[in-house]
């Protein structure tokens, strides 16, 4: 008797339109807003605060606009890592794979110190160990149940969050115009001192850092691409609302936290995961005299971070996944659940987030800068990744004789846009640094190290693998996804 082979277990196409775009919009609201606007406005001011903001999120919409048109054409949870390969060179797909992989994983790891500190607000003599345990838990027990789970609880924690913002804008505007909290304070803030724009232009390109550090986690819709119901349907329309979402909730909250709060109040510049009762948002909740602000902010800041761990786990563990089935990492980590959930590459994203462990033994803060330290320079890295591969893709298309029109979704303003995100970017590594003033080398060498370890891996498999730049006429333009 001949029994039938089992269908190979394979990713699921489980996100629906709104998981779509809750992905994006929470990808983008996190501790950036909450807390380092703050520190933004008090150094170059309420004014050099949204001309960076602004830059970075014209240069993001940009990039997610390239990412569309990648992620719609060919969507694939190996993301970047795939286009990279395919339309620049395998090895540089390689490295790019490892950096995305390294950067999600180790951000796990800074989000759960992060949510140790937090929650130290409420349980100041708990131990940091246990409450690690109990979090990285509950992130391990979202992403083992299905790709479902992790868009559920994406969903609702991007929900908490865009429903704090639009709260905070109401009653910043109620205050600005003296509706709540006192008189009209007008454009009173913004010309205070040497406002508003305050600091000269190293605390300008220092906001732009910071600003770059806010927003990523965008990029996560080309990962999430690969287990849409829809993606040539979810993906743009979630795409689509980048700028709006850019606008309102960061350009807006910065606009009106601006106007309500002087950029020299002293709490502005202590905003950090360890004083939570100094973010501007709770300043200025405070200021329209809802007394426990701080709490509800506490709490709000601990689902931001719970989110943004949540998301790198998802999404470091599908680029891992994706890797292994294109022979780029061991090949017992593309095995799957019948759930479709890739847990072996869970288990091993999973290790590298037990390193929040080291908090209990070392402080909490400590611990959480050294680990945002060391990932923080990833992120540009695959930005640089998705503006590179998109150009190329784009021109590989043209020169094989496609017709654009045949696109799903294609990205306005090519080739400006990838090339200006490309610029954009570059900058903001070499400015990473900050060389002005007194000189930290240790925190230089923290700073850059995941350069030249970018740089070794690519240039290394080039050599082992005899790698080389893919010309466009080779470009592999078939739409069938590795996933």
């Amino acid at each position: 008797m001949n029994r039938k082979k089992a269908p190979a277990a394979s990713l699921k196409q489980s996100f629906k339109a709104r998981h779509m775009t809750m992905i994006a919009l929470g990808g983008s609201i996190g501790t950036g807003l909450f807390l380092a606007s703050g520190t933004a406005i008090a150094s170059a001011g309420p004014g050099g605060a949204l001309i960076a903001y602004a830059a970075v999120g014209l240069m993001v919409y940009f990039l997610m606009t390239s990412l569309g048109e990648l992620a719609t054409y060919l969507p694939d949870s190996g993301s970047f890592s795939t286009y990279a390969s395919r339309f620049v060179s395998p090895a540089f797909g390689f490295a790019v794979g490892w950096n995305f992989w390294y950067n999600w994983a180790v951000t796990i790891a800074a989000e759960l110190a992060a949510a140790t500190v937090i929650i130290k607000f409420w349980f100041p003599d708990s131990p940091s160990f246990l409450w690690s345990l109990l979090f990285l838990a509950i992130m391990f027990g979202l992403n083992i149940l299905s790709a479902k789970g992790y868009g559920e609880s994406e969903y609702w924690f991007a929900i908490i969050k865009v429903a704090t913002v639009i709260v905070f804008l109401i009653i910043g505007v109620m205050m600005i115009f003296g509706i709540l909290g006192g008189e009209a304070v007008g454009f009173s803030n913004f010309s205070l001192g040497d406002g508003p724009v305050h600091g000269g232009f190293f605390a300008l390109v220092g906001v732009f850092m910071a600003a770059g550090f806010s927003f990523q986690g965008t990029e996560l819709i080309g990962v999430a691409a690969g287990e849409s119901e829809n993606p040539r349907k979810h993906v743009p329309k979630a795409i689509r609302q980048v700028f709006w979402r850019i606008l309102i909730f960061y350009i807006f909250a910065i606009f009106v936290i601006g106007m309500l709060i002087p950029y020299t109040h002293p709490s502005l510049l202590q905003s950090g995961v360890d004083n939570i009762g100094v973010s501007p948002f709770t300043l200025v909740f405070e200021k329209a005299g809802l007394a426990f602000a701080a709490s509800v902010m506490n709490a709000v800041i601990l689902s931001s971070v719970l989110s943004a761990g949540n998301s790198g786990m998802y999404a470091s563990t599908r680029v891992l996944y994706a890797m292994a089935k294109q022979g780029m990492a061991p090949k017992w980590l593309s095995r799957l659940n019948s759930r479709g959930v890739p847990v072996a590459a869970l288990i091993v994203t999973s290790a590298v987030g037990m390193l929040a462990f080291l908090a209990s033994f070392f402080g909490d803060g400590v611990v959480y800068v050294w680990l945002l330290n060391a990932s923080g320079m990833c992120g540009f890295i695959n930005w640089l990744a998705i503006a590179v591969s998109h150009y190329r893709f784009r021109k590989a298309y043209v020169a094989q004789g496609k017709d654009l029109k045949d696109l799903p979704f294609r990205a306005r303003w090519f080739p400006f846009g990838p090339i200006f995100a490309f610029l954009l970017c570059l900058m903001a590594i070499i400015g990473q640094g900050n060389f002005s003033g007194e000189i930290d080398w240790l925190t230089i060498i923290a700073t850059y190290v995941s350069i030249p370890l970018f740089l070794s891996i690519w240039f290394g498999y080039r050599l082992m693998k005899k790698s080389r730049i893919v010309p466009l006429d080779e470009c592999d333009l078939s739409t069938d996804a590795k996933s």
